[in-house]
């Protein structure tokens, strides 16, 4: 007999317990809430947006690898045009959490860096659930490892594959 659902969306065998594959799409939705929750209760202790949050994210990872940042390259990243750019950094100006600088080898640009400020705050507000995942992430085997990065880089291509069917 095949799987049966129980009318939460979850599919169970006939023993009426998940099998396999549905209790790990289970555990990949529980991470995924409890992930969101995590980014909504973030974005609301710092008082910013999704996209505020993300392109700081991109700015603090850009300066710790020591990369320069033009708003052309928040454009691209965040997939929003210049004028969106540019009300965005004028709100992160503005809230103390990046600043502009002129360009160090073009005078008719400026880059975008965050403030010292904002990398604590991200450190404070993040950086214990940050250590908590890596010391889970860090008890993995070798080989436990692989196939934890093998089966998530095969989900986000499944997620991202396009498969609805053309409508006429």
């Amino acid at each position: 007999m095949g799987a049966q659902t129980d009318g939460s969306g979850y599919w169970y065998g006939p023993d009426g317990q998940l099998d396999s594959g549905a209790a790990v799409l289970k555990a990949l939705r529980d991470y995924r809430a409890a992930e969101q929750s995590v980014r909504r209760s973030t974005r609301n202790s710092m008082g910013m947006g999704e996209t505020d949050i993300l392109a700081l994210r991109f700015l603090l990872r850009a300066q710790a690898s020591g990369e320069t940042v033009v708003p052309k390259d928040l454009s691209r990243i965040l997939g929003i045009t210049s004028a969106s750019t540019t009300s965005l950094i004028d709100r992160l100006v503005a809230s103390g959490h990046v600043r502009r600088k002129a360009h160090p080898s073009d005078r008719r640009s400026v880059i975008v860096v965050p403030t010292t400020e904002s990398d604590q705050e991200v450190r404070l507000t993040l950086g214990a659930m940050h250590r908590r995942m890596m010391s889970v992430a860090e008890g993995l085997s070798a080989e436990e490892a692989r196939i934890v990065v093998q089966f998530l880089n095969s989900m986000t291509s499944a997620v991202h594959e396009d498969t609805a069917p053309e409508i006429s």
